[in-house]
């Protein structure tokens, strides 16, 4: 089967941009039911950045599944905090049904293995539960909605998988849950970067898909990166996972020719001026 990705402008209406994305793929009836509950993984390094899904995207995926009766907004403790200060940002949605849940307080777990070690992963992450992944959309080649799922980890020590293997690690995880059943790329904003203070462009549109890689290759595509040079991506492809090459993803709404002609020009001055800070940056700490 052939993997649709929409991409659509991201208008003050979130709701209505991602309802238009989500039927332009063919809609999400068979996910939206009152047997399933429905699990939303943001991704939120650090509350004080603006690299997350914004309030508004994540209140249209929680409209478009008005038939859930339990929608958990997830994330893990990692060393900046727990994940229970971090699902903050998104306190105005939270409700009876709408619920915060820190994966990293969960006793309720079952063991999957990651790379060489068993890893207890929560239990609302697994089938029938839907499982949701937002994040922002990133110039970073380590990705962005896939990477969310590192998140899915609940140890707070978790960046030692970034010496042992951080893309198997994703991918295990990825395979341990069964997939991902729907993928929201944010692009309210693209940030350049990773880190905090990395700068960001606004862009106001919404990348959105069935298959989570082929999400990640398109929004990958758009931002200037070659889908398949990227480890994370090409890892999927060898192992069945999703489609990562462009040229095989049926890609409907704006095309992405005209979205990357649209950002080159801003993403190339705002690279070469974070590249300028951190040199600066990197004198002053040698100076002190």
């Amino acid at each position: 089967m052939v993997s649709k990705v929409a991409v659509v402008s991201l208008t003050q209406d979130a709701a209505r941009s991602l309802g238009q994305a989500l039927t332009l793929i063919g809609g999400i009836n068979d996910l939206n039911a009152q047997a399933k509950n429905v699990v939303i993984k943001v991704g939120v390094f650090d509350p004080k950045a603006k690299h997350h899904s914004s309030v508004s995207v994540v209140d249209a995926i929680v409209k478009s599944f008005d038939k859930a009766p339990t929608i958990y907004l997830a994330e893990s403790d990692n060393y900046r905090g727990t994940g229970s200060e971090r699902l903050e940002i998104w306190k105005k949605l939270f409700s009876e049904r709408v619920v915060p849940f820190n994966l990293s307080e969960d006793k309720n777990t079952r063991p999957v293995k990651v790379i060489e070690e068993t890893v207890g992963l929560s239990h609302i992450l697994f089938k029938p539960n839907v499982l949701v992944s937002t994040h922002i959309l990133r110039t970073f080649e380590k990705g962005s909605v896939i990477k969310n799922l590192f998140g899915l980890i609940p140890d707070k020590k978790k960046a030692k998988y970034h010496h042992l293997g951080l893309q198997q690690a994703i991918l295990d995880v990825y395979e341990a849950v069964g997939g991902v059943d729907l993928a929201v790329l944010d692009g309210t904003r693209i940030a350049l970067g990773v880190m905090p203070d990395s700068p960001t462009v606004d862009a106001n549109i919404l990348v959105v898909g069935r298959d989570a890689i082929a999400v990640e290759a398109v929004g990958a595509a758009i931002v200037g990166n070659d889908p398949e040079k990227i480890p994370i991506i090409k890892q999927a492809m060898d192992r069945g996972l999703g489609e990562g090459n462009i040229g095989k993803i049926q890609i409907l709404g704006t095309p992405i020719e005209q979205l990357k002609e649209k950002f080159r020009p801003v993403l190339s001055a705002t690279k070469i001026k974070s590249k300028k800070l951190a040199v600066k940056k990197s004198s002053a700490k040698k100076k002190t």
